[in-house]
């Protein structure tokens, strides 16, 4: 009887020691809400979950184009991170009061892709954009979307926005443009290169041509702590996180450079 007295108490003992861990546990974990690029969202798909269980800490994660998300963030939407497609945005938003100084950082440089999901129709220098045959041309909005501008720059590089320009359908977001190509809505687009690749290798079917680095500027896309997130410790450990090799890992395989 004692014994099992003796048993009982200690059990009683680890359950208390547990429960106490785990409540510690649930104060110090926190939660972020974080505006992603939408070329991003594969690797943040990846990225997440792993980030999750190294911290504790819970994201939760909205995709869209940078210019949407500054206009939202200057009236007041509820963000704590910006991961933005361009490096522009997370200055102003410095500039502006709106993100806390030194806290701005390049997290991943995009590439651009022109994709179809028809077999031969891109050749791999990206002549079929002189040739024209072709009834629709998707970009992303070039106004809100930095994949958008840039496609945009390549085309008048290689003198052909004027003749394209009656083909262009654009989407709100580099997610729009990949969605009317994967579709069939236009027979080709600009991409972004983390939607139709992982691991050193094309995933997407059809025919595709990496627009080189030369032919519009950098695609930086910048990282910073927005006013809300200030303290928030899940926000905070989350742009220490990018920063790691292990996320930097992820986010290479996605056809990232840094």
């Amino acid at each position: 009887m004692i014994r099992t007295q003796g048993s009982l108490l200690f059990f009683q003992v680890i359950l208390a020691i547990l429960l106490s861990l785990s409540g510690m546990t649930a104060v110090h974990a926190g939660e972020a809400t974080v505006a992603v690029a939408a070329n991003f969202t594969a690797p943040m798909a990846h990225l997440a979950p792993e980030f999750e269980q190294a911290t504790g800490h819970r994201l939760v994660l909205t995709h869209g184009a940078a210019g949407k998300f500054y206009a939202q963030i200057r009236n007041g939407a509820p963000f704590d991170v910006l991961l933005s497609s361009d490096d522009e945005t997370p200055a102003r938003l410095e500039k502006e009061g709106l993100a806390p100084p030194q806290t701005r950082f390049t997290y991943a440089i995009g590439r651009l892709v022109l994709w179809s999901t028809q077999p031969g129709r891109v050749d791999a220098q990206g002549a079929v954009l002189r040739r024209g045959d072709f009834a629709r041309l998707a970009i992303a909005h070039p106004k809100v979307a930095p994949y958008g501008a840039a496609a945009v720059e390549v085309m008048e590089r290689l003198g052909v926005r004027a003749a394209l320009a009656p083909k262009i359908v654009q989407g709100d977001s580099i997610t729009q443009a990949w969605q009317f190509v994967a579709t069939g809505n236009a027979e080709l687009g600009f991409v972004a290169l983390s939607q139709v690749w992982k691991d050193g290798r094309f995933v997407a079917a059809g025919s595709q041509w990496l627009v080189p680095a030369t032919l519009h500027a950098p695609l930086r896309q910048d990282a910073v702590l927005l006013r809300r997130g200030q303290g928030n410790a899940a926000a905070e450990a989350l742009l220490a996180y990018l920063r790691s090799d292990a996320a930097r890992r992820i986010i290479r395989a996605y056809g990232y450079e840094f």
